[in-house]
């Protein structure tokens, strides 16, 4: 396994390694990283993260589609709020991936920390709970 490259940030949690948001952020800003947002499509045109790369690879085309991914550049997965990022650091780190990490809570903690976001309100979400979300406007 190659050596951590994310400056001995983070913690391990579901025995991988975790990065808050803001680390996150850091990694992602400054080039050294790519976030790869595993939420499904419908969820990822409301808000999205403002970084210089990000690639939108929904989970459940993540296997299917994972040579899109690089495998020598640090990869921070992330989601809505940390669980299906931590299903796909799972199927990542079963098919040979070690650059990576997971958001700890998402784009939902991404937010409260004040981040920046990529906002579009014609794609805005209604639901009581993250289960149900759907747009709001149409």
């Amino acid at each position: 396994m190659e050596a951590n490259p994310f400056s001995g940030n983070g913690f391990i949690s579901g025995g991988f390694l975790n990065l808050t948001p803001r680390d996150a952020y850091y990694e992602a800003k400054t080039g050294n990283a790519i976030i790869v947002d595993v939420r499904e499509e419908n969820l990822t045109g409301y808000k999205r993260f403002d970084v210089p790369r990000v690639i939108y690879l929904p989970l459940s085309e993540l296997e299917q589609s994972i040579s899109q991914l690089p495998t020598d550049f640090p990869l921070i997965i992330a989601d809505s709020t940390g669980l299906r990022s931590h299903e796909a650091m799972e199927i990542l780190i079963s098919k040979g991936f070690a650059l990576i990490a997971n958001l700890a809570g998402g784009i939902v903690e991404w937010e409260r920390d004040g981040l920046p976001l990529i906002i579009n309100n014609k794609e805005r979400l209604d639901g009581s709970c993250m289960c149900q979300l759907r747009p709001r406007f149409k």
